[in-house]
């Protein structure tokens, strides 16, 4: 689960770098309004801002949410190594005629 998530993470960045590459700026077509030249109208007369700025923020919205969820899961993880868990007591077994380093009497024990 956690790599289909960071390919989904991973290609969702590459397509918001891309998105955000093909995009003008506000001032890129300042050039057409004193006659240099014609406006740049590829998307249309009213440009790309409405059609590429919703899937911009499409991909946006998936990017955050693939990145909560992938926080949420390295941590569950993290918190699962790190419980510290005693052990449980164990009696030593004690065979007749053999003594184990931990059979040996403290001193006054008998």
């Amino acid at each position: 689960m956690y790599q289909i998530i960071m390919i989904i993470h991973v290609l969702t960045a590459i397509c918001l770098i891309a998105l955000v590459l093909v995009q003008q700026g506000k001032g890129a077509t300042m050039g057409a309004a004193f006659g240099s030249g014609a406006s740049q109208t590829v998307f249309g007369s009213r440009g790309s801002g409405s059609f590429l700025l919703k899937v911009t923020i499409s991909f946006v919205a998936l990017f955050f949410a693939t990145s909560i969820f992938l926080n949420r899961m390295v941590t569950a993880s993290i918190k699962q190594e790190n419980q510290i868990s005693l052990p449980d007591a164990v009696q030593p077994h004690q065979e007749e005629g053999k003594i184990s380093p931990n059979s040996v009497p403290m001193p006054g024990q008998k």
